[in-house]
């Protein structure tokens, strides 16, 4: 399996999450990442820029798909002002509250990193390409 990056920019509009979602699963079909590993980038990256766009003021966001070796890295950048992102408590009800904690639940590691020029943050996920 090849190493190689995926980088794109996409608008603060409703369906970026699903366009985020459309281009990742392209190239790690491009790249034959095992399917697993392919539905949790998935995942991950729709929350990301989820979150990043509902919880910031950002007109666009970056993302970014890296493969480097048993490792795929999955980070969204935002530019704009909001809180440092950190899982929240949902309640049962609530219909929000949860994307961070499956990104948790998802990634061997995650982290936030402030945003270049100190503005926004970037929050990035490595994803194990096999089964623990």
């Amino acid at each position: 399996m090849p190493g190689g990056c995926l980088r794109f920019r996409l608008p603060a509009a409703p369906t970026s999450a699903a366009e985020a979602r459309r281009l990742t699963r392209q190239q790690l079909a491009e790249w034959r990442t095992p399917s697993d590993a392919c539905d949790s980038a998935q995942l991950v990256i729709s929350e990301l820029v989820t979150n990043a766009l509902r919880h910031t003021d950002s007109e666009s966001v970056g993302c970014e798909v890296r493969l480097a070796g048993s490792l795929l890295r999955v980070a969204v950048a935002s530019g704009g002002a909001g809180p440092r992102p950190a899982p929240g408590r949902a309640h049962e009800d609530d219909e929000g509250g949860r994307g961070l904690m499956l990104v948790c639940s998802l990634a061997q590691v995650w982290g936030v990193r402030p945003g270049e020029a100190g503005a926004g943050h970037e929050v990035w996920a490595e994803l194990p390409l096999t089964a623990s």
